[in-house]
């Protein structure tokens, strides 16, 4: 039973580890769709046309993200917004969002 026990939980911590990995990549395809936006200015549909491929439905499935259209038009819009994801996933960047969301909050 314990060994049963053992391999259950290394199996579940290598499925974490890939569904990182895809994750990374998913983020890499972010990256490298907002630096096609400001060099070439084709960025959200660079990332809208792999998201809807084979591949990115496989890679944003496997990075356990559902790949629907809604997801879709969501990666467009990270790519408008064009913030790198180190940046937005940065600490400080979430705390500048935070402040400014405060800051609208009072003057409404």
């Amino acid at each position: 039973m314990a060994d049963f026990i053992d391999s259950t939980a290394f199996n579940f911590e290598q499925g974490q580890r890939a569904r990182k990995l895809f994750a990374a990549v998913v983020l890499a395809a972010l990256d490298d769709a907002i630096a096609d936006d400001k060099k070439y200015g084709n960025g959200p549909e660079q990332i809208a046309r792999w998201a809807r491929s084979r591949d990115g439905r496989e890679v944003l499935s496997c990075a356990g993200i559902d790949p629907n259209e809604r997801v879709v038009k969501g990666l467009m819009e990270f790519v408008n917004k064009g913030i790198r994801t180190s940046v937005a996933l940065s600490r400080e960047e979430s705390e500048r969002r935070h402040a400014l969301e405060v800051e609208q909050a009072e003057a409404a």
